[in-house]
């Protein structure tokens, strides 16, 4: 084992563990601050493998901007910071089995696909200059797609979150 594996291994780890803890644990706030965790180790995960730009954008934009505005979320639509039980469906086990045949079905497809390939890693392939080329000429149409889509999320995320909508339009008729 390299060095890179060595250091890489148990930040993948703690990113997992970290991810698990993020939506199985009962309280908001601490799922918020595992959630910190997890972007945190992987932002770890990111300079092992020499892409300090885009570790240094998780660490900015992740861990800096969302996670506060989540934790900003919770407390302006007054959700509970404590154990809720209004949070549990009752459907865990329906939930386990779908994330189990989800994850054998993905590490099945990733360990056929690749299962052959070695990249060895070099440095500055992060680099901001790398990261541009390839966002701009390649992959342009499907950043832009996605910046709709999140777009659209957010604008549901306001309307579920805005009571008087509902309630305006339900006096009209």
């Amino acid at each position: 084992m390299t060095g890179q594996e060595i250091v890489f291994v148990p930040l993948g780890v703690v990113t997992v563990g970290a991810a698990l803890l993020v939506v199985t644990t009962r309280q908001m706030v601490h799922a918020a601050l595992w959630l910190v965790v997890t972007l945190g180790a992987l932002a770890g995960c990111y300079l092992v493998l020499t892409a300090e730009f885009v570790a240094w954008v998780q660490v900015l934009i992740y861990v800096g901007a969302v996670v506060v505005l989540l934790l900003f979320g919770i407390m302006l639509t007054r959700a509970p910071i404590g154990r809720s039980a209004d949070l549990d469906s009752g459907n865990r086990r329906l939930a386990l089995a779908v994330a189990v045949a989800t994850a054998a079905l993905l590490v099945t497809v990733v360990v056929q696909g690749f299962h052959a390939a070695y990249v060895p890693l070099k440095p500055g392939g992060g680099s901001a200059e790398a990261l541009g080329s390839g966002v701009f000429r390649t992959w342009v149409l499907p950043f832009e797609v996605l910046s709709v889509l999140l777009l659209a999320a957010l604008i549901g995320a306001i309307v579920l979150s805005r009571s008087d909508i509902g309630a305006h339009r339900e006096g009209d008729g």
